[in-house]
């Protein structure tokens, strides 16, 4: 029990669930999905392609009363409704409350930087540049990303994070992981889906491992540190295997 965290744990109301045989139900990790307790200030997800990281994290967002393609519970915007209904099943239960959240979705960060950009020229929200540090649009994907986390994240948050590597190059994630250390020390707490070896080698951490529902895994028992490494320890050979 860690009583300096904010989200103590998040079950899965089963019984209320009509159709295992629907999505996402049917998802294998959501099928076999009891209850996540929680022991570390940072969280990570990790698995294959198409195991259900982003389903599953989305839900949790979407739980938290959190935009499902990314921004804190005041963006209200939808440009297309795909969510699924898990986080209607899921239960968030809170050490303390949060004095901020925000989803950080790789894959729709740009609908955010827009809608951002929208609510500061057409609603008048001009406060928003201060808050995020300019318009978002005017830097590099990567940059967005950093800006963001460094003007709006702020101490005793909860922040979901779904693949943040995908705009970032391996020296803007040791950026990254410089910012999320010390969010960590001012009390806030972090869920990341992602696949980068570097992210996951926080060492305040929990690394869940997807593909094996859920089961925690030290980082360098980790599928994604090993395959990391045998590649770059031995690419040619690596390379003439894939080839052949």
């Amino acid at each position: 029990m860690n009583n300096n965290l904010i989200i103590k744990s998040i079950y899965l109301q089963k019984e209320k669930i009509e159709n295992f045989d629907e999505y996402p139900f049917n998802i294998e990790i959501i099928k076999n999905f009891n209850k996540l307790e929680f022991e570390k200030p940072v969280t990570f997800l990790i698995g294959e392609n198409g195991v259900g990281k982003s389903t599953f994290i989305e839900a949790i967002a979407v739980a938290l009363g959190l935009p499902k393609e990314g921004g804190t519970q005041n963006f209200l915007y939808n440009t297309k409704d795909t969510v699924s209904n898990l986080h209607k099943y899921l239960v968030v239960n809170l050490y303390n409350k949060p004095k901020t959240k925000f989803f950080l979705r790789a894959e729709s960060f740009y609908n955010f930087q827009t809608e951002m950009g929208r609510l500061v020229d057409e609603d008048g929200f001009k406060g928003l540049l201060n808050t995020y540090g300019g318009y978002l649009h005017d830097c590099s994907h990567g940059e967005s990303f950093i800006r963001t986390i460094k003007n709006r994240f702020t101490d005793h948050g909860i922040y979901i994070l779904d693949e943040p590597e995908a705009a970032l190059s391996p020296e803007r994630q040791l950026s990254l992981l410089i910012l999320i250390d010390k969010l960590v020390k001012d009390g806030s707490q972090f869920i990341i889906a992602t696949h980068s070896p570097i992210l996951t080698s926080y060492k305040n951490s929990t690394i869940l491992d997807l593909n094996n529902n859920f089961n925690s895994v030290s980082y360098k028992d980790s599928d994604l540190y090993l395959f990391y490494k045998m590649f770059i320890e031995s690419p040619d050979h690596m390379q003439d295997k894939l080839f052949e």
